[in-house]
Parts: C-alpha cells; sequence; structure tokens
C-alpha cells in the first residue's frame, strides 16, 4: 500500500468515526439565518419569528409550522390537543431507498410530531372553536391514515360538541408509502363532514396555505363552507408541468396560485396571515349571530368516538397493532392466492 493510499485510508475513517451533531427535534430550527423563496432577501430567524414569518423585503408569507401556525391562531394557555399519540404503522412493508419505518422516524425526530397533523380545541378570541393543522415539514404533509383518522376524530368530536371547525391545510397530497390506504382518507374525512355540515348545520371554515395539492386538495380543502387562503398560495391538484404537457398549451405566470383561484371563484377570500385570527373570529361570529338558521341534528348511527367510548393510549396502540397485523395477514394470503395489489399514491 502506498503512503498517500493508506492517508487516503486515515482519511474516511476519520469522517466515518467523526460524532454526528444531532438538530434539535421539535423546535423546528433552520439556523440563524434564512433566504426569502421569493424576493432572495436574507433574514434573522428569530425577527421572522416574531413577524409571523412575513418577509420584510417583500411581504411574501414564508412557511410556518403547525406549532406556529396553532400559537398564532389560538388564544394562550388554551390548546387542547386530541389523538396525539395515535402513530401510524406500516401494514403494505413499503421500501424504497429507505423503508417507511425509517422515514417515519426521521421525521418525528426532526418535528417532534407523530404524524403530519395536530388536531385539538381551543378558544380563539374566546370562542371555542376545534382546529386541525397540518405540517409539511413531516413527510411534505402528506396524508396517510393517521392523519386521516386524525382530522376525521376533529369533525365527529366537533359535530358531538357543537364547535366551529377550521382545518389549516399544507400538504403534497396522500402519501404513496401507504397506497390505497392514504386514498380511502378522502372519502372518509369527507363522509364526516357531510354529517358535519348538512345534518349538523355546522360552519367549517377551510384555510389553505403553501403548498396544498394532490388528494387534499381533492377532498376536504375545498369543502369548506368558507374557503380563505393566504396571499400567493399555491393551490392545485396536479403539478403544473404534467398538466402543460397533457393540454400542450403554456400555463398562465399565476396559475395555480390563490389569486387565481379566487379570481376563477374557487376561492371565498385571500387574507394576510396577520389579520387571518381576526378574519376568523368575525366570521365565526357572524356566524353565530345570524338569523333564521335552521336547527341540525346528528345521526345516532354516524358518531363513532362518544365521550365514553373513546381509546385510551393503551387501547389505542392494541388497536393499531391489530389492524396493522390483519393487513400483512391479508397481503400473505394475497400473494398465495395470485391477487395483486397496486395503487398510485
Amino acid at each position: 500500500m502506498s503512503i498517500l493510499a493508506w492517508i487516503e485510508d486515515q482519511r474516511k475513517l476519520k469522517i466515518l468515526n467523526a460524532p454526528k451533531y444531532n438538530h434539535p427535534t421539535s423546535d423546528g430550527s433552520r439556523g440563524l439565518w434564512t433566504r426569502c423563496d421569493n424576493c432572495g432577501v436574507i433574514l434573522y430567524v428569530k425577527h421572522l419569528k416574531k413577524n409571523q414569518h412575513l418577509c420584510f423585503g417583500c411581504g411574501y408569507h414564508i412557511q410556518m409550522n403547525s406549532h406556529e401556525k396553532i400559537e398564532h391562531l389560538i388564544d394562550s394557555g388554551t390548546w387542547r390537543s386530541l389523538d396525539e399519540m395515535l402513530s401510524p404503522s406500516d401494514p403494505l412493508e413499503f421500501s424504497d431507498q429507505k423503508s417507511y419505518p425509517e422515514r417515519l422516524k426521521e421525521a418525528q425526530e426532526r418535528t417532534g410530531l407523530q404524524d403530519a397533523v395536530q388536531t385539538g380545541t381551543g378558544l380563539l378570541y374566546g370562542i371555542p372553536v376545534a382546529l386541525g393543522v397540518m405540517d409539511f415539514n413531516f413527510m411534505g404533509g402528506s396524508m396517510g391514515s393517521v392523519v386521516g383518522e386524525k382530522i376525521t376524530r376533529l369533525i365527529e368530536y366537533a359535530t358531538e360538541k357543537g364547535l366551529t371547525l377550521i382545518l389549516v391545510s399544507a400538504s403534497g397530497g396522500a402519501r404513496m408509502q401507504e397506497g390505497i390506504l392514504s386514498l380511502m382518507q378522502m372519502a372518509k374525512i369527507s363522509a364526516a363532514l357531510q354529517v358535519y355540515q348538512s345534518c349538523a348545520n355546522l360552519l367549517y371554515i377551510s384555510v389553505l396555505t403553501s403548498p396544498t395539492t394532490g388528494g387534499v386538495t381533492a377532498s376536504f380543502a375545498m369543502l369548506g363552507d368558507l374557503i380563505m387562503a393566504e396571499p400567493k398560495a399555491l393551490i392545485g391538484f396536479a403539478g403544473r408541468r404534467v398538466i402543460e404537457q397533457t393540454l400542450q398549451e403554456q400555463l398562465p405566470e399565476d396559475f395555480q396560485t390563490s389569486e387565481y383561484l379566487l379570481h376563477h371563484g374557487l376561492l371565498d377570500l385571500i387574507v394576510p396571515r396577520s389579520f387571518l385570527k381576526q378574519a376568523l373570529s368575525e366570521m365565526i361570529t357572524l356566524y353565530k349571530e345570524a338569523p333564521f338558521k335552521n336547527s341540525g341534528f346528528i345521526p345516532s348511527d354516524v358518531i363513532r368516538y362518544s365521550r365514553r367510548n373513546r381509546f385510551n393510549l393503551l387501547t389505542e396502540e392494541q388497536s393499531n397493532r391489530k389492524s396493522s397485523q390483519k393487513w400483512k395477514i391479508w397481503l400473505q394470503n394475497s400473494k398465495v392466492t395470485g391477487l395483486s395489489v397496486t395503487s398510485n399514491g
């Protein structure tokens, strides 16, 4: 072995044995400085957080995590989380460059969340609301079984308690690692919303932030009684390039922005982040004081999780493991009998 080869081997060993720096798991820190995606101005993160992540140069709405959105919308000390220990499993045993459990573990350590949505109740300027907030930092805010289940439970709880429902979306769509199971969540959430809106006659406000795409746009994000969005938010179903290649046409520059959707009647309001809490409060107050409202009802066969039979942490985990085991047995039987299970996430 030459001296150069020995030096190279020692360098590689030194790199491999070097201690790795562990980033904070729950504060979503991106360092001291960041850059605006719109104008390119360098921004001090500490000052940016105090300004609700609005660029000082151009006013662009920079992405916030779910903790920051909850802190911005809910009165201090009133937030009560629901189903926070509900965690995903891997029924399809999905693997690409990494296995699905590995990707989940990385996202959980990085964000401090169990999955891509936080749900709970709190006060918004003293008004009790049920709030669900998606977090794009967790696997692109993708909607899997846990996201669908937590949002469905939140809707059912809001229906039972007569609370105004607010869902803040930020998602890349359905989670491909869960295949058809993730697509099933679209129908499940929509069915729960139908009872909430059409039977109980309660108010559902959908708030769209950038980006809101795919299966989330195709389901609960666009089903609100009132649909609001942040300025210049990316909102759509398929990607811009896919649509251009399909239509063989050049799309407008502002295509799939909140301004474009408002112009074509798909949104009700565009509200800057600094006025969002006040706007929500005024809309809820206006709804509550409106005359000639029809009283709603709750069908007895649709509320699955009443106060007396909600899962505790132990039964929740037992149920998760049991469901995961059933899926694995079903998949094994499908392989034996020659059935194929395919899906586009």
